[in-house]
């Protein structure tokens, strides 16, 4: 899978933009500010319809376009896939009347944001994804939904049922705290709750076993061989033990039980009903649900070291380097088709042989794009075999290579 052709209007500071991109490397280069990362950030939402940079869309319409009438913003691509072209087009209309509106068209038919997941799948690497690591659980649940949600047809729709489950849940848990009641009215509720938390756990679990092993000789050619990466996934129960004492239910210990023993969806299941109803009584007093995969946790751990909270900055950017490029064979291995790999200033902090490495892995793509302030970051042959392009003040232009 390639990105073949991208068009964008008043998109960030692109009023209007028009690219063929080629399969292979792609190498944006530019000073700060001048466009490149809003580039990779347009590909991206035309991957799943979100900014991995914006809090609301609202940012990403451009600011003159802000002051017509009907201020817009349009992205459209071309994607080449094994059975052959796809075209994905976004408009973000901004209504005075009925506010911000996004319409989402595949081959110009209207769809849903549900069904553009997995059509054009994207891989993104930036700086900031060292909060993979070093922020907060919910960084890293949402990244495991994400991959899930490209390989798994179900997992999404099971998702947004489990939420949906949840807020009735936790309504009737405040209303019995407050008002009380039968507490028999929870059964329905724990059942259909564990329903689907099983499923989204049992995927959980699986992505992240299959990731660590893709991750842990990569992460080591990357650290030269002296540090070994462990995955952990952490569910807020142990389906496996006795539940976790009620005091630690308001706050996790530093390492919970990890479950990397393969459990079916109707093991963890009925273990999760039965954690339920054991914290019943305190869920009701604080009227909200306490266990589940909305406070489900990732760890990486080196040496048994809990990298999330002791890993320096350096370590932490290796973990999320390593995952992305993980994460790439994975969806290569799950949908047959390679992902367009996205890396932002990717070299910055990076030592030579990391450097080296990266760019041999790079190579074996089927399309990178990536972006750069200075050529010196790459080597001489690595720039001979990219497609040079310049970006300034939302215009690319192609570089010319000195014969």
């Amino acid at each position: 899978m390639y990105l073949e052709h991208l068009s964008l209007t008043n998109f960030r500071n692109y009023v209007r933009l028009d690219l063929e991109f080629p399969p292979g490397i792609v190498l944006l280069q530019g000073g700060n500010a001048q466009g490149k990362t809003n580039l990779l950030e347009a590909i991206c939402y035309l991957a799943a319809a979100r900014s991995p940079r914006a809090e609301a869309d609202r940012e990403l319409i451009n600011w003159l376009a802000s002051q017509e009438d009907i201020p817009f913003a349009r992205l459209d691509a071309r994607i080449r896939k094994a059975e052959g072209s796809q075209r994905i087009e976004i408009a973000l209309i901004e209504d005075s009347t009925r506010g911000l509106r996004k319409r989402i068209r595949i081959n110009g038919v209207d769809k849903r944001p549900l069904e553009l997941l997995g059509q054009m799948n994207v891989v993104f690497f930036a700086p900031q994804d060292v909060k993979l690591v070093a922020g907060p659980p919910s960084e890293r649940r949402r990244y495991l939904n994400e991959i899930l949600c490209q390989i798994e047809a179900r997992y999404h729709r099971s998702l947004r049922r489990y939420n949906h489950l949840l807020s009735q849940r936790n309504h009737l848990l405040k209303s019995l705290g407050e008002r009380g009641g039968d507490q028999s009215r929870l059964l329905f509720w724990d059942r259909k709750l564990a329903e689907e938390g099983a499923f989204i756990m049992a995927c959980r679990q699986r992505l992240v076993a299959e990731l660590g092993e893709l991750a842990y000789p990569i992460h080591l050619e990357l650290t030269g061989g002296r540090e070994h990466l462990r995955l952990r996934y952490e569910p807020s129960f142990d389906p496996l033990s006795r539940p976790l004492a009620e005091h630690k239910l308001d706050r996790r210990p530093e390492l919970s039980p990890p479950l990397d023993i393969p459990l079916t969806v109707e093991e963890i299941a009925a273990a999760f009903q039965k954690h339920l109803q054991r914290t019943r009584r305190l869920e009701i007093q604080q009227g909200m649900t306490l266990i589940g995969p909305q406070r489900d946790e990732l760890r990486f751990l080196i040496g048994g070291v809990d990298m999330n909270v002791f890993g320096s900055r350096g370590q932490q950017r290796t973990i999320a380097l390593a995952l992305k490029l993980a994460e790439v064979k994975l969806l290569r291995s799950k949908t047959g088709e390679w992902p367009i790999l996205l890396l932002d200033e990717a070299m910055a902090e990076l030592d030579e042989a990391r450097r080296r490495y990266l760019m041999e892995t790079i190579e074996g793509v089927e399309q990178a794009i990536l972006t750069t302030t200075d050529w010196g970051d790459y080597g001489a042959d690595f720039l001979g075999r990219a497609t040079l392009w310049q970006v300034h003040e939302g215009k690319v232009r192609t570089m010319v290579k000195s014969p």
